[in-house]
């Protein structure tokens, strides 16, 4: 039965899910990650917002070939129930962690580099040790929105956490300077990073000049340089920056974990963060199987990497 078919007051009950679809498009502003996140069509998530629009008798999204956001009307609707979805939520996930054993879907993200070498492994033996655990692992270099895009976890390389996310360390992580003994043959070895300036750098690719920084000394103010580099490569991945250097085009910065020997004296910092996290979006309870899945991790990877 259509639930444009009863009277409003008599199907408000059976509009949750409309109202549901909404919230997401208003998150992400796309019809095809709401679909997903439903498990359902674009064209049923599309169903749902017109039946919704039909039910309160006024246009709540506009949509052109480029751009899908909200009315007003839209958006002071989902502003008004986002507390009754959240605390939907809670609830849900207070009664899932009654279970004894962790149980349900984790949605996790991590960087192609650090996720393929370390991360995927980890999973493939922690689904074997909690078979009613399942998982979902994203990998890409891009800085999803966890809670938009709907993921339980992200694996992340960095120096800070944000605030508003349940941060766990799961190690201590350090950047590397690298190129190939041939390579070194060549140019010579850098003593001092003003010297890249006249080496074929591999950067990571982010945006404007590739600014590399530096430090040396343990006691009191140690002494900082930074150098902005260039050369024949950048790139957003750390493997493909390995592979070059190993294969004498240049000299590369990378996390420790994609590579394994560096300059003795000067230490490369603030590129890729300090110790890799696990984060969480904020909520006041953390699913079991959440909590299951980060305790492995930081086992694995504090044995591997070193804390």
């Amino acid at each position: 039965m259509s639930t444009s078919a009863a009277p409003l007051d008599q199907r408000i009950d059976l509009l949750w899910p409309q109202v549901h679809a909404l919230t997401l498009l208003a998150q992400s502003a796309s019809f095809t990650q709401v679909a997903q996140r439903l498990g359902l069509s674009k064209a049923a998530v599309s169903q749902r917002i017109t039946e919704l629009e039909r039910a309160v008798g006024q246009t709540l999204v506009q949509r052109t070939t480029r751009s899908v956001r909200l009315t007003e009307a839209g958006q002071r609707l989902v502003e008004q129930t986002a507390e009754s979805f959240a605390h939907i939520a809670r609830s849900v996930g207070e009664a899932r962690d009654l279970a004894t054993q962790p149980r349900g879907l984790v949605r996790v993200t991590a960087p192609v580099a650090l996720g393929r070498q370390h991360v995927a492994p980890q999973i493939e033996s922690f689904v074997r040790a909690q078979p009613d655990v399942r998982i979902e692992l994203d990998l890409s270099d891009r800085l999803l929105t966890l809670a938009h895009e709907g993921f339980d976890l992200a694996v992340r390389h960095t120096s800070a956490p944000p605030d508003n996310h349940v941060a766990w360390k799961l190690c201590a992580s350090r950047s590397l300077l690298v190129a190939s003994s041939a390579y070194l043959k060549r140019h010579g070895e850098p003593t001092h990073p003003a010297e890249l300036t006249a080496h074929a750098c591999l950067p990571y690719l982010r945006p404007g000049p590739s600014v590399w920084q530096f430090e040396r000394g343990a006691r009191g103010e140690p002494e900082r340089a930074s150098v902005t580099v260039q050369g024949p490569l950048r790139a957003s991945n750390s493997e493909v920056l390995r592979d070059a250097a190993i294969s004498g085009l240049g000299v590369a910065l990378l996390p420790d974990f994609s590579a394994a020997s560096a300059l003795r004296a000067w230490r490369p910092v603030g590129v890729f963060g300090d110790a890799i996290y696990a984060m969480h979006p904020w909520s006041p309870t953390t699913p079991k199987a959440v909590q299951a899945l980060v305790a492995h991790l930081r086992a694995a990877l504090g044995a591997v990497l070193g804390m």
